[in-house]
């Protein structure tokens, strides 16, 4: 069976998740990208029998044309943030299983994603107020009568990984941060809404079109304000409650329902309000820690709802007596990474631990004040939260990261 893969640029999901299931499918594969040269130069194990075609995979008529004077397609799937509309709407064309090509619109586009669920007829206290602000226009009066106070959060609209998202207190800071933004994304139109208080958590679904699975989800550590680096994620296996259901029933509103869902929100006082919704399965190796946590072939599941195939009957019992977290060593300066660990595995005090390099030694890169900034992945799986969260910390604190400006 022939799978098409979307994506840009080469990411652990493919190269250590979605690759190697496919192979165990015994899928033949061919990648689809605007950046060929990466993906054969990345992971050559990974990529072993892996066709690598050059397309312009923003342009879904690209896409589709590539495929259709190539072979005859099975699945064509993506991970990417940046390449679900695209792919949606090229999976359609062929009458292959796809996600609504609108859903993933109002996923990826923050503004219709609010407008949307405004418009749901959900309680109004799970709303957010946001106000979009095209390119030129300007920021500080798109808030007038939108009852958005100070602090509030300005975002690309289309923005990913916590890229250009920043904190600000007052109308001169939001005119500030807005004009540096616009330096580095001229043509791009923002978001600017209220900051909502509360702990911030995951909830990662898988679903078939037909059913819809919540594995669990995890509780995120950021760094201090203004930005939102990811420090840290504590799994939580919570599946059910009030808080779910609202975050399901926020889902059902934006359409999603198909495939891998990582949706990110904020829980204040009993209330579930969603952050982004990302129509893709969880990055920064959180989906490797989850397929291993969860026991079961979590890449090849996910495949398999994109050829067609039904979830099997709960398939992912929650696992009893075991804890996990993974913390993201990053980079407070910019300049070159002159010293780092080496990937490594150990058993520390009964807890599992994989350290992965997110950047390599060598490399010279500004500061991001964004996920862009990690250095590193040390992922803990043991007994209890306690013990791994002190086994994560003594490798981190007992390991060295060193940057030369």
């Amino acid at each position: 069976m022939q799978m098409y893969l979307l994506a840009v640029n080469p990411t652990d999901s493919v190269t250590e998740g979605f690759l190697p299931a496919a192979r165990r499918l015994g899928l033949t594969v061919t990648v689809l990208t605007d950046q060929p040269a990466a993906h054969r130069a990345a992971a050559p194990d990974a990529y072993e029998g892996v066709e690598v075609l050059e397309c312009q995979v923003h342009d879904f008529r690209a896409v589709v044309a590539r495929i259709s004077a190539h072979r005859r397609p099975d699945a064509v799937f993506s991970n990417s943030d940046h390449l679900q509309v695209q792919t949606a709407l090229a999976a359609g064309y062929f009458g292959l299983p796809a996600k609504d090509w609108r859903a993933a619109l109002r996923t990826k586009d923050k503004a219709e994603m609010r407008r949307r669920l405004a418009a749901s007829g959900l309680p109004a206290d799970t709303a957010v107020r946001a106000a979009e602000v095209p390119a030129g226009h300007d920021p500080g009066s798109a808030l007038d009568g939108q009852g958005i106070g100070y602090p509030c959060v300005v975002k690309p609209r289309e923005g990913v990984a916590s890229e250009d998202v920043v904190l600000v207190g007052d109308r001169a800071e939001l005119v500030a941060r807005c004009a540096q933004i616009r330096s580095r994304r001229p043509d791009a139109a923002l978001v600017v809404e209220e900051f909502l208080p509360g702990g911030l958590r995951t909830l990662e679904t898988l679903g078939d079109g037909a059913a819809r699975r919540v594995l669990g989800g995890f509780r995120t550590r950021l760094s201090p304000p203004p930005y939102f680096i990811e420090e840290r994620l504590t799994w939580d296996p919570d599946r059910s409650g009030p808080v779910v259901d609202q975050v399901l029933a926020q889902l059902d509103a934006l359409g999603v329902g198909f495939g891998a869902c990582h949706t990110e929100f904020v829980v204040d006082r009993g209330r579930a309000r969603l952050v982004e919704v990302n129509y893709r399965a969880i990055g920064d190796q959180c989906d490797l820690l989850l397929a291993d946590l969860l026991g079961v072939p979590l890449f090849e599941l996910i495949l398999r709802v994109h050829l067609g195939e039904p979830l099997p009957p709960d398939p992912w019992p929650a696992p009893s007596g075991r804890a996990a977290c993974l913390a993201y060593p990053y980079a407070r300066e910019g300049g070159t990474l002159t010293a780092a660990p080496d990937p490594e595995d150990l058993d520390l005090d009964g807890v599992r631990l994989a350290y992965r390099p997110l950047r390599a030694v060598g490399s010279h890169r500004p500061l991001h004040h964004t996920n862009r900034d990690l250095l590193g992945v040390v992922r803990g799986i043991g007994a209890d939260q306690e013990t791994v969260d002190h086994a994560v910390d003594a490798f981190v604190a007992s390991r060295k990261w060193e940057i030369t400006a």
